[in-house]
């Protein structure tokens, strides 16, 4: 590939980088909630969702959009070459931060006992500090991401991952023992409410453990860089220097829509959580502990996993922000669509084949992850159903960033808004008058996900006439993860039978399912030699698909 061509597509290297990390961080939060869930329960895990619902309503408020904001405002003063206003844009941000960051942690502290279920509110209030502490990191991870410097935000999740599974598990142990005397003993009792309360904590505070120690991560990288940023600050003799005021005014105007479009569009899940609560609980009269037990399996189990697959698109996303805000300061708007092009059609040929395969392997996929007989069926059929939301959040995922990134950003708010309201509509009556019970929100679910994937791309083609090819973006993907997930349930199913592991069986049914659809679409021409090598670890996959003559 020419090294134009590399300069093309480096964005997918960059959001290959992110989505490695958010896999393997993803994959982290998977290992550690099943040792955490036996150890508080589907109960404590429902209250655990239930407050973290609330705390991630307030963080995306205040700090959650941080890093594709400030990704966004950096990335366009580093295109004009414009250092010592990017970093003046760094220090407001700071500032934004720490603010709006320790007013959003007082408020939710002290209005917990006004948000969250009475069991839920000391869960919550072990929650509150973290928002202050996720600013600031969000502040380091959007500068670096501006810099298309990739790596330090991805171990950082990493460390993030590992110190939150580390703490919650020890702590949920440490806090049942402690409140209750005796973890054996709390394991029996006769009211369980208590111990899935202070495991429920326990948990909680492994989540606010995690972010500080990405915090001191990435504020001990930016130490380590300072020198070198002084340097490029004092070389910049650019005349155009923003003020302080100037810049204040320019992050709010993004930050704001930025926020509100965010916190819409991830409203759904508290919103529904909310609904689901409260309707199964005060007006169907469902045991408490029986609807948060099924909310749990629901966010805490079937969730978890189907959003391991949106990580790549997250991943996307991250990386394309400050490409497209590039592109569009310079006016070059083909450029851009095909960026856009080219990103939609490297997520849909992860996407597709994982929402399949999903489907397919449900069952040993969940019983690998969350060995409990007790929720086993619940939480599969959940998940396959889930499955189909996987390449609708994946669309609407990367389509809500680009349409911020060409400063289209009152156009996801809009569209989230439109989304949200029709899947209440249609939640609350299945609540109310139907036995669907939390099959209701996974309904709810899968209806938001897919109106905000339909809204965004017709958002797109107007914004910038921009037309995605069909048949290797879609179609071809969706013909090769057809035989991928076929082939995959069989493989499973056999060696299932013949060994009667489960670990046996699905791992290999994994892996032959991978090497199916890769080769499958190489064999079908939706993916060529060139974009191949601009994947991640592309020189490997080239070097594999022709060993294999899949390529010539």
């Amino acid at each position: 590939m020419s090294s134009n061509g590399k300069k093309r597509d480096s964005f997918i290297l960059q959001a290959g980088i992110l989505a490695a990390a958010g896999f393997i961080s993803r994959i982290i939060g998977l290992l550690y909630i099943s040792p955490v869930t036996r150890i508080i329960g589907p109960v404590g895990l429902g209250y655990y969702q239930t407050a973290y619902n609330y705390y991630a309503i307030v963080l995306m408020i205040s700090s959650y959009s941080i890093p594709s904001a400030i990704s966004k405002v950096i990335a366009q003063k580093l295109s004009l070459r414009e250092y010592r206003n990017a970093h003046r844009v760094f220090i407001c941000a700071m500032y934004y931060v720490l603010g709006v960051g320790l007013v959003a942690s007082l408020l939710l502290f002290f209005g917990a006992g006004y948000l969250a279920t009475e069991s839920a509110v000391p869960v919550l209030r072990v929650l509150a500090p973290t928002i202050f502490i996720y600013g600031i990191l969000g502040v380091l991870r959007g500068y670096f991401q501006a810099h298309k410097s990739m790596v330090q935000t991805s171990f950082s999740q990493i460390l993030e991952q590992i110190v939150n599974a580390a703490v919650s598990i020890g702590a949920a142990y440490g806090f049942i023992v402690w409140f209750t005397g005796s973890y054996e003993e709390s394991r029996t009792a006769a009211d369980q409410t208590g111990r899935a309360v202070y495991g429920a904590m326990g948990s909680a505070l492994g989540t606010g453990a995690g972010v500080l120690a990405a915090l001191l991560f990435m504020g001990g990288v930016y130490a380590l860089n300072r020198p070198m940023i002084q340097r490029r600050i004092q070389r910049d003799r650019t005349r155009q220097e923003d003020s302080y005021r100037e810049i204040s005014v320019m992050i709010l105007q993004v930050v704001l829509p930025f926020i509100i479009s965010t916190a819409i569009y991830n409203l759904n899940s508290s919103l529904n959580n909310k609904l689901y609560s409260d309707i199964m609980i005060k007006f169907r009269h469902v045991a408490e502990d029986v609807a948060m037990g099924d909310y749990g399996v629901f966010n805490g189990e079937a969730m978890k996993i189907s959003n391991i697959p949106i990580a790549f698109s997250s991943a996307m996303a991250a990386a394309i922000i400050p490409t497209v805000s590039q592109l569009v300061a310079r006016r070059q708007l083909d450029e851009a669509r095909d960026k856009m092009a080219q990103a939609v059609k490297t997520i849909m040929l992860i996407s597709i084949p994982s929402a399949v395969g999903l489907f397919a392997l449900a069952k040993p996929v969940t019983w690998l992850l969350f060995p409990d007989e007790a929720t086993i069926e619940l939480a599969s059929r959940i998940l396959m159903a889930l499955a189909v939301s996987v390449i609708f959040y994946a669309l609407s995922t990367l389509s809500n960033s680009i349409l911020q990134g060409i400063g289209r950003v009152n156009t996801p708010i809009v569209n989230a808004a439109i989304a949200l309201l029709i899947q209440t509509a249609v939640l609350v009556p299945l609540l109310l008058f139907t036995d669907m019970g939390i099959y209701a929100v996974v309904i709810a679910t899968i209806l938001y996900s897919g109106l905000m994937c339909v809204l965004n791309q017709l958002s797109m083609h107007k914004a910038l006439g921009y037309r995605q090819e069909i048949m290797n973006t879609f179609i071809v993907p969706f013909i090769a993860s057809g035989f991928m997930g076929a082939i995959a349930w069989v493989v499973n199913e056999s060696l299932l039978m013949l060994t009667g592991s489960i670990v046996v069986s699905v791992i290999p049914a994994i892996i032959v399912a991978v090497a199916v659809y890769f080769a499958l679409v190489i064999l079908f021409k939706a993916v060529t030699e060139e974009e191949l090598q601009a994947m991640p670890k592309g020189r490997l996959l080239v070097k594999v698909a022709k060993k294999c003559r899949l390529l010539r």
